[in-house]
């Protein structure tokens, strides 16, 4: 795959600068393209009606292993901004930049400033849009770059920053007295992406998968969290949206607990960022309290 992605980048060097300036978008709005949903997410939040975004990654693709299409470098190709998550998630990034030769586009790290949290194997972890201290950075990030490149928009962009990082401070206040009155502080995913929603609120997450979601655990690992889940009287194992529940189910059967969904906002669902991130935080201190 990868070795195919190189030959797509060497060949559109040549090809794009060959294509029309102005057929690939919709509108004449601010044009940004994202590297996956979230992105997308969190620079509508703040764009409003100013933008249009494309989105590199599917609704269903994975972003650990994704490689953009030709159609994707095309975007970028005539794009004003490029908003990506960076902490290592956009693997595809720098030939894809490369390929697309646009010397004025300006490309923008979300997570620019943050505190990583440090996998085992040494790689950051990306997951930093699941936490509310981490979206409120993400989203200054993507406020900034827009304000610095379309001043003429900066006082909309700053009023649904500070509408977004009241309702975030808000979200945090309310949680962390509800958690905070719980004696239980750990739950259990299907997929290790909560890190920084658990640095938010002083929580423990433990997990079917690994922060890089590398298949199915052993038998071995699923016999760690059957004991796990009973020592700590785990009753809910969290199952994110695009997650085969089949693992999940069955470690849930094996220690009397049931099955609720949570989201990581990496695909799109029938709800919008806020709304995901208030379900997670009602589900999780709901499920401390049981």
């Amino acid at each position: 795959m990868k070795k195919l992605f190189s030959i797509i980048c060497t060949l559109l060097i040549i090809l794009i600068p060959a294509c029309s300036q102005g057929d690939t978008w919709e509108t004449s709005k601010i044009r940004v393209v994202a590297s996956f949903h979230p992105m997308a997410q969190l620079t509508e939040i703040i764009g409003g009606d100013k933008v249009e975004v494309h989105t590199i990654i599917p609704a269903k693709g994975d972003p650990h292993s994704f490689e953009p299409t030709i159609s994707d470098l095309k975007k970028l190709k005539t794009a004003d901004i490029f908003i990506y998550n960076g902490l290592g998630l956009e693997t595809w990034l720098d030939k894809a930049l490369a390929a697309a030769q646009n010397p004025d586009l300006v490309s923008v790290e979300a997570s620019r400033g943050c505190l990583p949290l440090i996998t085992e194997s040494g790689a950051a972890d990306p997951h930093l849009w699941i936490s509310l201290t981490g979206s409120i950075l993400q989203v200054e990030n993507i406020k900034r770059a827009l304000a610095a490149s379309f001043p003429d928009n900066k006082d909309y962009f700053e009023q649904n920053y500070s509408e977004f990082k009241e309702k975030m401070e808000e979200l945090l206040t309310r949680y962390a007295e509800k958690i905070e009155k719980a004696e239980n502080r750990r739950f259990v995913t299907s997929h290790a992406a909560f890190g920084y929603l658990c640095r938010d609120l002083d929580l423990e997450q433990n997990s079917v998968e690994d922060v890089f979601a590398h298949g199915e655990p052993s038998a071995k690992k699923l016999a760690e969290l059957v004991s796990y889940c009973k020592t700590h009287n785990i009753k809910t194992i969290f199952v994110e949206e695009a997650v085969s529940p089949k693992v999940a189910e069955t470690l849930a059967r094996e220690v009397g607990a049931e099955v609720k969904p949570i989201y990581t906002m990496a695909t799109k669902s029938d709800k919008g960022y806020i709304e995901c991130m208030e379900h997670n935080l009602k589900s999780i201190s709901e499920s401390l309290t049981k």
